[in-house]
């Protein structure tokens, strides 16, 4: 429901973020407009829809399960003692009891979902920025398949993954912190809807505002063969955005991203609370 309602801001994001068209939000829109009409500002949505669903099954579970996990083994090494290895004479105890459980899952939960979902990130920017080259979803596939191989659908994996990692890290750890603190500020156990909305939407913002420099690198090394010139790397991606573009550059697009990970955020998590509630509704009555 997110994905399709925000679609037109996800696809302007996109633009902006690898340098198509106008650097302005209402400038942007009505280029898109004009191009392709209403149905450009869904371009790649079909794809977008195919990829959020199993990317955000995959990233939520595997969240919930590494947290819950890493939890309890946290508590049998209060008891047991950490895991220890030894280097020779030496033995070494590993603190990982000092290892928040909720970064780790979120940490988890990022690496994981790119790694199965990847190649859908990868149709759905082409669909996006040239959705005259790649007028559908086989013919795009194809067309990589066929140019680049298996390589050309996990283009940008790495700095993906790079940008990944501290985005999903502190996206989750804020999150679960500032829900927890809240609820003990105001001494609650549920938080309500709108109040599960707002946390979100802060979480998305600050964890995106925090990674955005290397979603703009990993966007340009998705989508660079498509302008002609690709940078081989994602710190050849950030130095060829900052000589053309300054500190700016590595920012562009901010403030459309900010409109799309606002709302997406905060609607994702009130509805996943919600789902929780529902779910699990009889296991407690049990």
């Amino acid at each position: 429901m997110t994905k399709a309602v925000l679609a037109p801001l996800e696809t302007i994001r996109t633009r902006m973020v690898v340098g198509v068209g106008s650097k302005q939000i209402f400038g942007s829109f009505l280029e898109i407009v004009e191009q392709n009409g209403w149905q450009g500002l869904w371009a790649g949505n079909t794809i977008n829809m195919l990829r959020i669903i199993p990317t955000q099954a995959i990233e939520l579970g595997t969240f919930e399960c590494v947290k819950r996990s890493m939890t309890s083994a946290q508590e049998k090494w209060k008891e047991d003692g950490c895991p220890k290895i030894q280097i020779g004479n030496l033995k070494i105890e590993l603190p990982l009891h000092l290892l928040s459980p909720i970064a780790i899952g979120g940490a988890a939960a990022g690496i994981v979902s790119t790694l199965v979902c990847h190649p859908l990130e990868v149709l759905k920017d082409r669909l996006t920025i040239n959705h005259e080259a790649y007028p559908s979803i086989n013919l795009a596939f194809n067309k990589i398949y066929h140019t680049d191989g298996i390589g050309g659908l996990y283009a940008g994996l790495c700095p993906t993954l790079v940008g990944m990692l501290p985005y999903s890290t502190c996206y989750y750890f804020l999150y679960e912190t500032i829900k927890s603190s809240y609820c003990r500020a105001h001494k609650k156990k549920s938080l309500s809807r709108p109040e599960l909305l707002i946390i979100g939407a802060l979480s998305g913002l600050t964890a995106s505002t925090i990674s955005f420099p290397l979603e703009v690198a990993r966007k340009r090394l998705m989508v660079g063969t498509l302008q002609g010139k690709c940078p081989p790397h994602m710190i050849a991606a950030l130095a060829e955005v900052f000589q053309e573009e300054g500190l700016k550059g590595l920012y562009r697009g901010w403030a459309a991203s900010s409109l799309k990970v606002m709302p997406t955020s905060g609607i994702t998590w009130m509805f996943y609370e919600a789902w929780k509630d529902i779910l699990l509704a009889p296991q407690l009555h049990t």
